[in-house]
């Protein structure tokens, strides 16, 4: 990762890591108000938070497309209860998908295991 004073900017030699965090990085600011971290940016509104998980977790999240389970999980997620998905908020949306898959992952692996 390579950048000037306050910026960050992957690289062909950056790890899979960090092109993964710039991803997560530019997918909140593709639904958030867009700005630099250092000045006030707004969080994800409803609306936009529904277009996130239809458009970004459709596979993974295949029953938000239902009204009330995205609005549950947009309160569930925010925890000042301004009505927007902050970036920490965010964060600990990309954590609670995450863990699980990362169990599944490991099961499937596991059971590739016994397989041969």
């Amino acid at each position: 990762m390579q950048g000037t004073k306050g910026s960050m900017r992957v690289t062909g030699d950056s790890s899979e890591l960090e092109w993964a965090i710039q991803t997560l990085v530019k997918n909140y600011d593709k639904y958030s108000g867009k700005g630099c971290c250092c000045r006030r940016r707004r969080g994800i509104s409803k609306s936009d938070f529904r277009k996130m998980l239809s458009h970004e977790l459709n596979h993974m999240l295949t029953d938000t497309k239902n009204r009330q389970a995205a609005d549950k999980l947009i309160c569930d997620l925010d925890e000042n209860q301004d009505g927007e998905i902050n970036f920490d908020e965010y964060w600990n949306l990309i954590g609670g998908i995450a863990s699980p898959i990362s169990c599944l992952i490991r099961q499937q692996e596991e059971s590739e295991k016994f397989k041969k």
